[in-house]
């Protein structure tokens, strides 16, 4: 696995992914109204997954496309759907255990983890400035959560940490996997892949729900769908490390789903802390840019 893009095409891929993040947002905001509705997590999970798996098996078969999603690469696609799930369980949880804003600010730390992965998984060399965004981001986090102080539960931020970390992870897998497969592939096997696994908990965990209930769980569903053929297909185009920016339009999306769905107005450590989360990002946007210069241009003097 190398940090190397299938089909570059920067642009098409940063507007992929400033409609996952809306989309993404929108999915966020439906599992919290779900678990205040009583749903247990593991019951939203599957059936965002169950109703994805749908959606593409549909859409194949209706486009004739079915064969396509012949692959060679079980094992990379076993080791995503793990990864996948995981991701699920804890970028949920996070979303039920904090205010919506905090949590998607919170879920802004992935950019980083993606520096670091960078280093551990493909021995990139990391200069002073995307180490300096590392340190502002979690001084940003730091200030957005504030230990010890109870603004913030701390299970619920350690909790949104570890899921940005593994959507870091699972960026740089579904880059991977972009250079032979298909998005409707590792769609298709990551969703066959986790379905029966979170069915696994429905009999311990499923209640009756009435119909508004089904309705949230069906369209919180539906837009993971979504989100899931927009987020696959945008890193198809882009770098993982940088495409991870367009989320950070969530914030908006979180803020105005925080104030008018759920009342919670948004406390001033995230004006405090979101900004410096944000500026490291952009800051290391910059300098992946700068080092993508220097590249062409070496390789145009070659």
């Amino acid at each position: 696995m190398d940090g190397s893009i299938a089909n570059p095409r920067p642009m098409l891929a940063l507007g992929l992914r400033l409609a996952t993040a809306g989309t993404l947002a929108t999915m966020s905001m439906l599992v919290k109204l779900g678990g205040e509705r009583g749903v247990n997590l593991a019951e939203l999970v599957f059936w965002r997954q169950a109703v994805t798996l749908l959606c593409v098996i549909s859409l194949l078969v209706l486009w004739g496309k079915l064969a396509t999603v012949k692959t060679v690469r079980f094992a990379a696609h076993a080791r995503r759907a793990i990864y996948g799930l995981a991701g699920m369980f804890f970028v949920y949880g996070a979303v039920m255990l904090l205010p919506l804003p905090e949590a998607t600010a919170i879920g802004f730390t992935a950019p980083f983890f993606a520096v670091l992965l960078s280093v551990v998984l493909f021995g990139e060399s990391v200069g002073k400035y995307r180490w300096g965004a590392v340190v502002l981001g979690f001084a940003g986090v730091l200030i957005l959560t504030q230990p010890g102080s109870g603004v913030i539960d701390p299970i619920g931020a350690a909790i949104g940490l570890f899921a940005a970390f593994l959507v870091a992870l699972i960026s740089f897998q579904i880059q991977d996997l972009n250079k032979t497969e298909s998005p409707w592939s590792i769609i298709f096997w990551f969703t066959l892949m986790t379905t029966p696994l979170a069915a696994l908990a429905l009999p311990f965990v499923f209640e009756p729900h009435d119909l508004e209930t089904w309705g949230v769980i069906v369209a919180m569903a539906l837009c993971g769908a979504l989100a899931q053929i927009l987020l696959t297909s945008s890193l198809r185009f882009g770098s993982a490390g940088v495409i991870l920016l367009m989320d950070y339009t969530a914030i908006l999306w979180a803020t105005y789903y925080g104030s008018t769905i759920f009342g919670q107005t948004p406390p001033t450590t995230l004006w405090l802390g979101a900004p410096l989360i944000i500026g490291a990002g952009l800051l290391i946007a910059y300098r992946e840019r700068l080092l993508a210069r220097e590249k062409t241009g070496s390789a145009g003097q070659s």
